[in-house]
């Protein structure tokens, strides 16, 4: 091997370019900083191998200045690491926002290793050595304990002469001896128990006792197969007879627990009521106060600006009626009561057949608009309601699953008291609208129904049960269907409205989904009285004037609203509202008043007496992208209901302009009376039909 040659002192050569400054800086602190950091102490023979050496300036270094060199710099190591990255951001969902992060991590690790060694005190380093053997010349444990403690001294003296004396391995407290004294000693693995279950156990001991035996008796007899079968049948009989007696001590527990919740309940039931009217009659007086200037512009108010109007009128909001459960379904009927003129009903459902679900009934009332009166859930959506003409509480329902139902308001469950089903032969196709009927022969409440299904049905309330009665059936070709194997092959027509006569009780007419309208006779059902082609698409809505006997009006999504008599086969009047149209409605004060709705939002009020061509209110009175579904005349006072696809009611009082009624003369008194509505109408008839006579 070749031997590191030692090299002696360099002396610099007489013409280097080396500058006198650096050759003058004393090499002794470079070795000695550089020891310092290598953690070792040099000794005093090293200044002499580094007094020779000598620096040799790089060709790019820089020639700096005394002044420059003496400079000093000024550097502070921190523990920050500088690639770490100081714009993380974590998304927070309490904030619902991105946000940066004050903590970044500044650990930089540069080197993991993962070793094999165990700690000489852990249960792996034991159970090794164990299986090992302890190293030679190891001793006992007990044995070295007591050899330490006797050359251990009395007073312990910590300084570097008891270093020298004794040496690192003979000390008392290094760590080889620690580790012999943490040493357990082994156990034996043969024949090993813990000195804590070495205790003498009492023996057992056993305890004997005299008695009588039990009394026998030697039995024998035949077993045939009547006899097995006899002891079969008392043991059911036996069992029968626990049962019962088991059934008749449950009942009698369950009448009692029924009396005591019945006491209870109507101990409660007579508090809240009690509470409920007062606290009723005390929300009212809270709305009252609240809505007060709507109270004064339903009560008082009269759009003074009327007058310098040409004719036309105005349509002023009132109260907005909403239930927060119903936001979401669409308002499909609309019906005032008979005898409570400010209780008016709202059916809920949905007329987009993809989303079908749930339903409400909901009563409201003008006393209160901001809680409905009386609430009723139903399973499928409400499509029609109809109030009964004199028994008010009794609420005919027909829904998209093609069942009719009677509710009972006086009733305090949220049950409906008679409903259809496929026993009782409900309709296969959406029920559109019902109609309470005068009673039947035997004094039973009747109502009737028209479906998609092409069937118009008679419901009768008989006991607990509906009983129906098809009165037709329709069909596209313009016949009724018979009950015969050829009429089965026809095409049925889906109906989907209809309205009866107000004096002659037989007579009905039935609009179609194909635009046609069909006039039938409860007497004949084997086929239409007439059959008039009103539209070209569905009809919404056909209604008999109150007054005239021989007027009816009609509407379709075809954007149009025609007026008919029933006995030429051609539309009187045809007004186009540019929009398809939702429902229309006679007015009760005028036979020549009415009101239509469009999908646009907007409300048209027409009075043929004043202008037969154009309406004379055109108000919107909904959103954007609101559509109108419904409208219905207050039977006393001088407003509207209208209801929209957003579950939202809103009442509007119409301006003097669109109720206006004849001014009377100086000493003449104006005729009142259904006659003189009668005669109104009929000037109007006379005008549209002298020209066809001529």
């Amino acid at each position: 091997m070749p031997v590191p040659q030692r090299m002696g002192p360099v002396k610099p050569k007489q013409g280097s370019n080396v500058p006198s400054h650096l050759t003058k800086i004393p090499t002794v602190k470079l070795t000695k900083k550089k020891d310092e950091d290598d953690g070792t102490e040099m000794a005093d023979g090293t200044d002499e191998w580094t007094q020779g050496k000598t620096l040799i300036k790089p060709p790019d270094q820089l020639d700096l200045s005394e002044a420059e060199l003496k400079e000093e710099f000024t550097r502070i190591l921190t523990a920050n690491n500088p690639h770490a990255p100081h714009n993380i951001v974590r998304y927070s969902f309490k904030e619902r926002s991105y946000k940066p992060i004050s903590n970044v991590d500044q650990l930089a690790v540069h080197l993991v290793l993962d070793g094999n060694l165990l700690h000489q005190d852990s249960d792996e380093a034991c159970r090794q050595r164990a299986r090992q053997g302890l190293e030679k010349g190891n001793m006992p444990v007990e044995s070295t304990v007591a050899e330490m403690d006797n050359e251990r001294p009395d007073t312990p003296v910590f300084g570097e002469g008891v270093a020298e004396e004794f040496g690192a391995e003979e000390r008392p407290d290094s760590a080889e001896s620690k580790s012999t004294r943490r040493e357990q000693k082994l156990t034996n693995q043969f024949n090993f128990s813990e000195r804590a279950s070495q205790t003498l156990n009492n023996p057992l001991r056993q305890r004997e006792c005299q008695t009588e035996p039990p009394p026998r008796a030697n039995f024998s007899a035949t077993a045939n197969q009547w006899e097995i079968y006899d002891a079969y049948v008392e043991e059911l009989q036996k069992q029968e007879r626990n049962k019962e007696k088991h059934k008749a001590q449950s009942m009698k527990k369950e009448e009692e627990k029924s009396r005591k919740k019945t006491a209870v309940v109507e101990t409660q039931s007579d508090d809240i009521t009690n509470v409920g009217r007062a606290a009723k009659i005390m929300e009212r007086m809270v709305n009252q106060n609240a809505f007060d200037d709507i109270a004064q512009d339903f009560k008082y108010f009269e759009d003074a600006s009327d007058e310098f109007r040409e004719q036309e009128g105005t349509l002023l909001p009132l109260w907005r009626f909403q239930y927060d459960k119903a936001k979401r379904l669409t308002v499909t009927a609309l019906c005032w009561n008979p005898k409570y003129k400010d209780l008016f009903a709202v059916g809920l459902g949905s007329y987009d057949f993809s989303k079908q679900g749930h339903g409400m009934l909901i009563f409201y009332s003008l006393k209160n608009s901001t809680f409905p009166e009386y609430i009723y859930p139903t399973l499928s959506g409400i499509l029609c309601l109809d109030i009964h003409s004199s028994l008010s509480y009794l609420v005919a329902v027909g829904f998209y699953d093609g069942s009719v139902a009677v509710y009972n308001l006086k009733e305090e469950d949220d049950e409906a008291t008679y409903r259809s089903t496929a026993k009782s032969g409900k309709h296969t196709d959406p029920v559109w609208q019902v109609k309470w009927q005068k009673d039947d022969m035997d004094n039973n409440h009747c109502f009737f129904s028209v479906s998609s299904d092409g069937r118009v049905a008679s419901w009768t309330l008989v006991k607990n049960e509906l009983l129906f009665t098809d009165i037709t059936k329709l069909s596209v070709g313009g016949a009724t269907v018979e009950r015969s194997e050829e009429a089965r092959h026809l095409t049925m027509a889906c109906g989907t409205s209809f309205d009866f006569h107000k004096k002659i009780d037989y007579l009905f007419l039935v609009g179609t989904e194909e635009g046609k309208i069909h006039k039938c006779s409860k007497a004949y059902s084997s086929q239409f009285l007439e059959t008039y082609d009103a539209h070209n698409m569905a009809v919404e809505a056909v209604r008999w004037n109150p007054f005239h006997p021989k007027v009816f009006i009609s509407c379709s999504s075809d954007w149009t609203v025609k007026i008919w008599d029933h006995t030429v086969r051609s539309p009187m009047f045809t007004f186009d509202l540019n929009c398809a149209v939702g429902d229309v409605v006679w007015s009760p004060y005028s036979s020549a008043v009415f009101a239509a709705v469009t999908i646009d939002g907007k409300v048209h009020v027409f009075d043929l007496t004043v202008n037969k061509y154009e309406p004379i209110c055109q108000q919107l009175v909904a959103a954007k992208k609101t559509k109108l579904t419904h409208i219905e005349f207050n039977p006393v006072h001088p407003i509207i209901i209208v209801g929209d696809d957003h579950g939202f009611v809103t009442s509007l009082k119409l301006s003097p302009n669109l109720r206006k009624k004849p001014k009377e003369k100086k000493g003449q008194e104006l005729p009142k009376g259904p006659e003189v509505e009668v005669a109104k109408m009929e000037k109007l008839l006379n005008l549209l039909r002298e020209p066809d006579n001529s």
